[in-house]
């Protein structure tokens, strides 16, 4: 379900926050599923429980979980979720542009690099 990476310089909340959140987008976590427990999830996951917690916090804080009193955390998920992950992406993808252009890369160059990138994959 979720692989941490240990080499990644992000906090391992945030790593598991954005696999959880993938996986409800991708459908894979359906709407008003139970989540695991917070404890284990955090023995699966060979981390700190107060770890878990700040993702599920985090995720409650954004849209992606709620959480029923006594009996734990449930996916949610609409359209709005998805769309603001898009808008998250292009927000990224923007910077990622300007910052190009500051050293002098096009952004036809850029892009042009992105379109190899995907003939590539095929």
């Amino acid at each position: 379900m979720i692989i941490l990476d240990y080499k990644d310089t992000r906090p391992i909340y945030e790593q598991v926050v954005d696999k959880l959140q993938k996986l409800i987008i991708n459908g894979v976590l359906e709407p008003d599923s139970r989540m695991p427990s917070v404890r284990s999830l955090a023995m699966e996951l060979c981390i700190n429980p107060n770890t878990i917690q700040k993702a599920y916090t985090e995720l409650e804080r954004t849209g992606f979980l709620y959480t029923i009193k006594g009996r734990g955390n449930f996916v949610t998920y609409n359209e709005d979720l998805y769309l603001l992950k898009k808008k998250e992406y292009r927000d990224k993808m923007e910077k990622l542009l300007t910052e190009a252009e500051e050293i002098g890369i096009s952004r036809e160059s850029m892009l042009e690099e992105l379109k190899k990138g995907e003939q590539g994959n095929d």
